[in-house]
């Protein structure tokens, strides 16, 4: 069975809850106002690719790839990213709106998370050495035993993070975000 390979193309407003996405392998291809939600993205192989101003909520992803990969502006609630094939996972987000996403264990090591609304996001077991969560709103979001060595949290909000149950050796904070690191202890902090 030969797979499908479609290379350098622009996917400008399509709808896959319509018709499905072709499984494939894409590469270099720009995805735009695309809506993918609820779609079977399974097995699908995305490599340097981008998707930019697209739904992709609950979206199956069981063996899919993403290498490489950058997405802006999207919506992209619920996802089970640790369902991907995690051989080459790469890929970074800015002003994505990503809440209930869970990437359980994944190596997701100087990942970009810029502008992200993170609400009630599994980062559980996750390597996110070197990551950067840049103005990233983390409400209710689960760190546990996580490795956050080298991770930027300085102008990150609203997380709470525990230092005895995640490794944040050199990660980053603010002196304004000290509190989410203390939230366990129920201290009232003020300025």
């Amino acid at each position: 069975m030969s797979v499908n390979y479609i290379a350098d193309q622009t996917f400008d407003k399509q709808d896959f809850t319509l018709r499905p996405v072709p499984k494939a392998e894409y590469e270099g291809c720009s995805f735009i106002s695309c809506n993918f939600s609820n779609s079977d993205l399974s097995g699908v192989k995305f490599l340097d690719c981008s998707f930019t101003s697209c739904n992709l909520s609950l979206a199956s992803l069981i063996k899919t790839v993403f290498s490489d990969v950058s997405f802006k502006d999207c919506k992209m609630l619920g996802l089970r990213f640790e369902n991907c094939n995690d051989f080459g996972l790469a890929f970074s987000f800015d002003n994505c709106k990503l809440d209930h996403c869970s990437f359980y264990k994944l190596k997701l090591k100087k990942t970009t998370f810029k502008n992200a609304q993170l609400h009630e996001v599994d980062f559980s077991e996750c390597d996110l050495s070197s990551s950067d969560f840049r103005n990233c709103d983390l409400l209710q979001s689960t760190f546990d035993k996580t490795i956050l060595e080298k991770a930027d949290f300085r102008s990150a909000y609203n997380y709470s993070i525990d230092p005895d149950n995640n490794r944040l050796k050199k990660a980053k904070f603010s002196k304004s975000g000290l509190a989410g690191l203390l939230h366990k202890y129920d201290l009232q902090i003020s300025e």
